[in-house]
């Protein structure tokens, strides 16, 4: 007995076997959505894809890019993220994995780790969960680098300025 692996499709292909079996038309504005929402990895906003959508596409309403990122998630070719504090943004991707939420830049970062994948769901009566995805939330490696160089560049600045460059406190409640 062989088997052989499960057939990829494409984003357009999964499409146009999702519009089908949900009876939708296949418009060029979902296509156009899909195939923006497909190329990022970076997790974009509503926002950031009609901006992206609208280069091609120029008469594309605000609302339409909106209305198909949801019906993309309707459809389960996308999925939602919702992390406390930040915007609502889209994920191409939509197998189990996990998240790192920057606090500061509010950067989204795909995290694989199957143990977090093997985790056992618990039971409860008042909920019945079909899913889960942990985020953890920290600092991205851009923000830690940019923060790390911006005490040097201060020092730098003022001292070509003339002033005395002074020693940022360890702890916030020293500088009150």
């Amino acid at each position: 007995m062989s088997t052989r692996p499960a057939r990829s499709f494409s984003p357009q292909e999964a499409l146009e076997a999702a519009c089908r079996a949900h009876g939708l038309p296949v418009t060029v504005q979902r296509r156009v959505i899909l195939e923006t929402l497909a190329a990022h990895d970076d997790h974009p906003t509503a926002d950031a894809v009609f901006e992206e959508v609208r280069r091609r596409l120029p008469e594309v309403s605000r609302t339409t890019v909106y209305r198909v990122l949801d019906t993309l998630v309707r459809l389960g070719l996308a999925v939602k993220i919702c992390s406390p504090g930040s915007g609502v943004r889209f994920d191409p991707r939509t197998s189990r994995h996990h998240h790192l939420v920057c606090s500061r830049c509010e950067r989204v970062l795909d995290l694989d780790a199957p143990a977090l994948d093997a985790l056992a769901l618990p039971r409860t009566a008042a909920f019945e969960i079909s899913d889960y995805s942990v985020h953890f939330r920290g600092t991205c490696a851009t923000c830690r680098a940019r923060e790390s160089t911006r005490p040097a560049r201060a020092r730098r600045a003022a001292t070509r300025a003339g002033a005395t460059p002074r020693r940022a406190a360890a702890d916030p409640r020293e500088e009150e």
